[in-house]
């Protein structure tokens, strides 16, 4: 199975070059603020690429999918578009799993703050997940922000893929961390933000072969 990985497009996915594969993710921040327009022209776009399989799931700057849950994703759902929030879905046999929460950050969509709230979203990952998929990275894999070096992903995240037998794991959010890292385990994550630091959509999506028997995945381009 070829999984394509992408994230944080911010409205500019027209311009984004995608890899044909199987399973085309997006790991959120698809708009600029999540205005109605703007996920509609998100879910027209989506929904044409040739993948047989296309998982979305919503990032912080996607207002719309919190505050109206219900006409967002009718705005991005349609034959072959899954769209994931503390969800999962079952594609060829892979157990896929979604969420869109972040450490607190500004007054940005699905903030939580860290410690026992964001234990007990993670907590709802199934052990069954094999592809996780978030829009925040967790602590110390592919997190650092470029101002200080300083790493700013989620420790409850961290805690609890160690509990789990995940073979790879999606995320954005932090532009600049984009890349892809393996654990000792084997379990690849990938952030795949589309946009730099300066939003011009220009790192290219992440390709991941994927071993069904296997669990576990091989980085093909990106």
């Amino acid at each position: 199975m070829r999984i394509v990985c992408i994230s944080d497009t911010h409205g500019m996915h027209d311009q984004v070059a995608v890899p044909d594969g199987d399973v085309l993710i997006h790991a959120g921040d698809l708009s600029s603020r999540g205005a109605e327009r703007e996920i509609a022209a998100f879910g027209r776009w989506f929904a044409a690429q040739p993948h047989a399989y296309k998982i979305v799931i919503a990032g912080n700057h996607d207002f719309l999918f919190e505050s109206d849950g219900e006409r967002a994703r009718a705005l991005v759902e349609a034959p072959g578009v899954t769209y994931l929030q503390d969800s999962g879905v079952e594609i060829e046999g892979v157990r896929f799993w979604g969420s869109p929460w972040q450490p607190w950050f500004y007054d940005w969509a699905f903030n939580l703050q860290r410690g026992p709230e964001l234990e007990r979203v993670w907590a709802g990952i199934p052990a069954s997940a094999q592809v996780l998929i978030t829009h925040g990275p967790p602590l110390g894999i592919l997190d650092e922000v470029a101002r200080n070096g300083e790493s700013v992903g989620c420790e409850a995240l961290l805690d609890r893929l160690g509990a789990l037998d995940v073979g790879l794991h999606v995320f954005g959010h932090i532009h600049e961390a984009y890349g892809v890292h393996e654990s000792a385990d084997g379990r690849i994550s990938v952030n795949a933000s589309i946009a730099t630091l300066r939003y011009e959509p220009t790192q290219a999506p992440v390709i991941v072969d994927w071993d069904v028997d296997a669990m576990r995945g091989e980085v093909y381009g990106g």
